[in-house]
């Protein structure tokens, strides 16, 4: 794992107690499915869903693959998606360039695909906007985890899915050209960081 993106990991892995029981059980779901999987010998694939796959679901994203080369969880996979198609918003990217992240841009456009790195032996992920039905992601046999409450009201029947968990977080999109900007970025980063750390913690 890339130095820096590993000191953030450490960082936080003694906060879970910041964690609510309530959310501690919405989150085990998604480690206990995971468990199963692997025990069963199969891959595990988690789809992050939000409305425009822009900001929550893409930190959702990119964390799990994280967390998982963290705690050195197998054959786990995480995608993206959302019920309409925008743009990985900059302002995520940034966020997560901060926390430790490598991220390249090299296509421009509407919607291009942001290169992201967490570590120096890995191939980099493909982070763009997408529904969540795209051709990149699973048809069936996934988790779909619901990361804000417009999509959750939104996706009443994501067809093939395994599981459906909400794990809901505010929009730091509110605080856009703000002088609060990058720290409701942050915030919200880091927050999805910790509990996608504690989820891949539980993992047995």
């Amino acid at each position: 794992m890339l130095p820096a993106l590993n000191q953030y990991c450490q960082s936080l892995v003694n906060d879970f107690s910041l964690i609510s029981d309530e959310r501690k059980s919405r989150l085990e779901k998604i480690s206990n499915y995971i468990s199963e999987k692997s025990k069963e010998g199969k891959t595990a694939n988690l789809i992050y869903i939000c409305t425009h796959n822009s900001r929550r679901s893409q930190f959702g994203q990119v964390w799990a693959q994280a967390a998982a080369n963290y705690y050195n969880v197998r054959n786990v996979f995480s995608y993206s998606g959302g019920t309409e198609v925008t743009a990985f918003h900059k302002n995520a990217a940034n966020a997560l360039i901060r926390a430790g992240f490598h991220i390249e841009r090299p296509e421009d456009g509407t919607n291009p695909v942001f290169y992201v790195t967490y570590d120096d032996a890995s191939f980099p992920g493909m982070c763009f906007s997408k529904k969540y039905d795209h051709v990149d992601n699973p048809p069936n046999n996934f988790l779909a985890v619901l990361t804000c409450s417009e999509a959750d009201e939104a996706c009443p029947n994501i067809h093939n899915e395994d599981l459906r968990v909400s794990t809901t977080y505010e929009d730091p999109k509110a605080f856009d050209g703000t002088d609060l900007q990058d720290a409701k970025y942050d915030e919200r980063c880091k927050q999805i960081a910790l509990e996608t750390l504690y989820v891949f913690s539980k993992v047995k």
